[in-house]
């Protein structure tokens, strides 16, 4: 296959966007982005907001063009079903109706299963907040291409407050840890085939803890740490785990799904 053609589909609105950037220092997508371009060169990336019509028409006009998709995380949450999100969920139904091989990470694990016809709910665990420990890859995990050279068990960046609470029809279960027993899915819908990841290998732990400090005062208030001091021992963790995560481990999931698309 000559030079890869990936569309990246940006999973925050412009507040958010706006969020990020100043915190991690990148939007989901434009991370993705750069990620996709150390791992691969010489691919050609188009970026678009599924609250953009004019970019989603267009996208799905020249959606043949695509050797992949990918859909970022984001900071929404998919039960409040604004309009917006009704147009993330749309724009991920209608690339179903292609034969394309996705990557959706964290909301967009979420919002690819409920266009799928899974479910989203809050995390009955608690959340992953910058990180999520000792995810371990389960039998079926072990068999499929996306966690090939992965440990068995590891630790990643991750963010969320809610899971995938059912799993798309037919869908397989690949990775769990014991905050969202969905970390990993792999699933069919239409035409097209979704590796799914609750967490973010797109992400570096020093965004992670970037993101967790703009975000200090609503994780307080929601009760997700006692105080303060443990919200900064938990923020201590992340840096100690920063010092064990290499680049090749934590981005394998990403390297994996290039190399599966690049076989056809």
């Amino acid at each position: 296959m000559a030079n890869l053609n990936i569309l990246i589909v940006e999973g925050n609105d412009p507040k958010n966007n706006e969020f990020f950037i100043k915190a991690a220092k990148s939007s989901c997508s434009e991370n993705l982005r750069n990620l996709v371009l150390k791992l691969e060169p010489n691919s050609e990336i188009k970026i678009i907001n599924p609250a953009r019509d004019d970019q989603t028409n267009t996208a799905l006009e020249n959606i043949k063009n695509y050797d992949g998709i990918i859909f970022t995380g984001g900071a929404m949450r998919l039960n409040d079903m604004t309009d917006e999100i009704k147009k993330h969920i749309n724009f991920a139904s209608n690339c179903f109706k292609f034969e394309k091989k996705i990557l959706a990470i964290c909301w967009g694990l979420q919002v690819c299963s409920v266009a799928a016809g899974g479910k989203v709910a809050p995390g009955k665990n608690g959340a992953h907040v910058g990180i999520a420990s000792d995810i371990e890859i389960n039998n079926e995990g072990q068999k499929n291409s996306i966690y090939k050279n992965k440990k068995l068990k590891f630790t990643s960046p991750a963010f969320n407050y809610d899971e995938v609470c059912e799993m798309p029809h037919g869908a397989t279960l690949l990775s769990s840890d014991k905050v969202n027993k969905v970390m990993g899915l792999y699933f069919t819908s239409g035409k097209s085939i979704i590796w799914g990841l609750q967490y973010h290998p797109d992400y570096e732990y020093w965004q992670m803890i970037n993101l967790s400090s703009a975000r200090k005062d609503r994780i307080l208030e929601n009760n997700h740490f006692n105080n303060d001091s443990e919200f900064q021992n938990h923020l201590n963790y992340i840096k100690d785990e920063e010092k064990k995560l290499d680049f090749e481990n934590r981005t394998c999931e990403v390297r994996n799904w290039l190399n599966h698309i690049k076989m056809d």
